[in-house]
């Protein structure tokens, strides 16, 4: 091989020729091609235009994409391009891509017996209405992704890449896989083979590499000049809109392509045929926040999950402290949380929703035991013909704090945090893993734990860790809280980490970097003199050092009695907001809401009052951003709007 970038993109789009329903759109000053959906098989060609010596593809290449996703529903999944033999439905090579996941496809007769291999790439964001230039490298069992230039995500996989994949009366296709299911709705601007090399040099050299090229179709090279006189553009672009103003428009097949201005919030919408997708909108920056409702609860709050049911609606479930009369599940009305329906609760102190498959789940972990002596925690399950939830599994626990759902390699799992037993705060705490057979959850692994309060799971490239926060000994909230790394089929500990009474764990990301940051609760040791102060104490962020492959300490923040971290985002801000819910004097104290500032970590940038504050959870819905804090001492819960400028 000469090592000749192949590119794909501009033999299906040769200059001069563009495909019928093909067009050209320019997006934040960068062409790109936007493709059809009703003529997938317009928008492909034979394999043999390409590889014209040889009838196999390289064993070693790279794949170099650079493209421009819309926003899209969950679970969808698109496709950049495929590889297909004529007569068969079978993809021998393709790239498609769900919202936070990559997925490279490729068949291997020799190694997987005539089945297709997958290799996912996950905690890709891409769709985003931003372009992005990937670059897949490919040799053997070795795979590699890098999303603009950043550290690369590095896959091995059991099977290898064939040494040998024959593209006999093959053809590529353009944004589909011959059928119009799963056909690419952003923009196209850059689709290049380059067999033999590693292109990630080639790439990143440029100095805007979102938008780096290494061959474009010549359509999308220049921005063509203005006609003079009477003379038509060769090829148009951004031509041929309908544009409506005012309200928001209903969106159906009929107003398929139509573009809506929503002037009040200066953005640009697409309708795709069901909703209307941002194009174009003015990046929103938090201003300040305002009380939007006052929800009288059951009783004082421990959690709160705010969850979507596809279909139906948005809702919060409370965990409630009283019994009777439990726990309580609004549901979003009308711009409010309207009480929807009431589970019995004994101590509850959160909620965990999830989903396997089609089917929709909700676990409650109890704190104390019910009104026979038995202290169980309870899967309920989601009823399309009754429209509510109801019992599925109980679960034996024992003073169960928090509740983690999670899916390794296929597979789902449930862990729950016991927090004490009897007197006794070293117990150990289970994962429970989905049992497809039986439809139960069952034991799957124990894990030593000291008092615990919360689980946190979170991935990082093909590795999958989670983290427990340890609050209490016996004797001291000064200990160990630890972080376990999924390998060979169980958790095993990574790193430990010293805490004092953790109380949550909070994994985010702030462009490439990942952080952790744990909430102290308070501080005291039984061997130990007493501090002036229990509660005011640092809560840390910990960023991961990927050369020291560890979490290392990035910040200290003064907190009080801290129970709760939640990670939100306002246009390209990123924020972090702190539950405060003792000072050692009142539970009448301040939550703040940190803002990112780069260089300066996070800054304090709002003093909200709270009242014993337990839980925040933030949620967005088509009328605005807002935080959910629940209090512990009162039964009185508020939502709060975030203003944006």
């Amino acid at each position: 091989t000469d090592l000749r970038p192949l590119d794909i993109l501009s033999e299906a789009v040769p200059a001069g020729a563009l495909a019928r329903g093909v067009r050209v759109f320019q997006v934040q000053g960068v062409l790109g091609l936007q493709l059809s959906a009703s003529r997938p098989r317009a928008l492909g060609f034979p394999a043999s235009r390409l590889f014209i010596h040889c009838d196999r593809f390289p064993e070693e290449f790279s794949i170099i994409v650079t493209l421009r996703a819309l926003r899209r529903p969950a679970k969808r999944n698109e496709y950049i391009f495929t590889l297909m033999v004529e007569e068969s439905p079978s993809v021998l090579l393709g790239l498609r891509y769900a919202p936070d996941k990559l997925h490279f496809l490729f068949w291997s007769q020799e190694r997987s017996g005539g089945w297709q291999t997958r290799v996912t790439f996950p905690n890709v964001s891409l769709s985003d209405n931003r372009w992005h230039t990937l670059v897949l490298a490919v040799s053997g069992q070795s795979f590699s992704l890098t999303v603009d230039c950043s550290i690369p995500k590095d896959v091995v996989v059991e099977t290898p890449f064939p040494a040998s994949l024959s593209v006999r009366r093959a053809s590529f296709y353009l944004g589909n896989r011959r059928r119009r299911k799963g056909v690419f709705t952003g923009l196209l601007r850059q689709l290049v083979l380059l067999p033999g090399a590693d292109a990630t040099p080639r790439i990143c050299h440029a100095m805007n590499f979102k938008v780096a090229t290494l061959s474009v179709p010549s359509v999308l090279q220049d921005v063509p000049v203005k006609p003079v006189s009477n003379e038509v553009l060769k090829y148009p672009y951004e031509t041929d809109m309908k544009v409506t103003l005012g309200a928001r428009p209903r969106c159906s097949k009929q107003e398929k392509a139509r573009f809506w201005f929503n002037a009040s919030q200066r953005g640009l919408y697409l309708c795709n045929g069901s909703t209307w997708v941002s194009m174009l909108e003015v990046q929103h920056r938090l201003d300040y926040v305002e009380e939007y409702q006052n929800l009288v609860t059951n009783s004082e709050t421990m959690g709160i999950e705010v969850f979507t049911i596809p279909k139906v609606g948005l809702f919060a479930a409370m965990a409630n402290r009283i019994t009777p009369p439990g726990s309580a599940i609004y549901r979003w009305t009308d711009g409010k949380f309207v009480h929807y329906q009431n589970i019995p609760t004994y101590q509850a102190q959160s909620w965990k929703y999830f989903t396997i498959g089609k089917k929709i789940f909700l676990a409650v972990a109890n704190f104390e035991q019910n009104e026979r002596g038995q202290e169980f925690s309870v899967i309920y399950k989601w009823s399309r013909r009754k429209a509510k939830f109801v019992t599925y599994q109980r679960i034996t626990t024992h003073s169960a704090r928090d509740w983690e759902a999670f899916v390794i390699e296929g597979e789902a799992f449930l862990a729950v945090v016991n927090h004490r037993e009897g007197n006794n705060h070293n117990i150990d705490s289970v994962i429970y893993r989905w049992n497809p057979r039986t439809g139960l959850f069952e034991i799957n692994q124990t894990i030593p734990t000291s008092g615990a309060y919360d689980w946190e799971f979170f991935t990082i490239g093909p590795y999958s860790f989670l983290a427990v926060a340890n609050t209490f000994n016996g004797t001291s909230t000064k200990i160990y809280s630890h972080i376990y790394i999924w390998l060979s089929g169980s958790f095993q500990l990574f790193q430990s980490i010293l805490t004092f009474g953790a109380a949550d764990w909070e994994v985010f990301h702030v462009g490439d970097r990942v952080f952790l940051a744990v909430a102290n609760s308070h501080s005291y040791d039984s061997g130990m003199p007493a501090p002036s102060n229990f509660y005011a104490i640092n809560s840390s962020i910990y960023e991961l050092n990927i050369t020291a492959q560890m979490f290392v300490k990035f910040q200290d923040l003064l907190t009080y009695s801290a129970l709760d971290w939640e990670f939100f985002s306002v246009g390209d801000d990123s924020f972090l907001v702190v539950a405060n819910s003792f000072n050692g004097f009142t539970f009448s104290v301040n939550s703040i809401i940190y803002r990112w500032q780069g260089y300066e970590g996070f800054v304090a940038a709002h003093h909200l009052p709270t009242v014993g504050c337990r839980d925040w959870e933030a949620f967005h819905t088509p009328e605005g951003s807002y935080l959910f804090y629940s209090s512990a001492k009162e039964p009185l819960s508020k939502v709060l709007k975030l203003k944006t400028t």
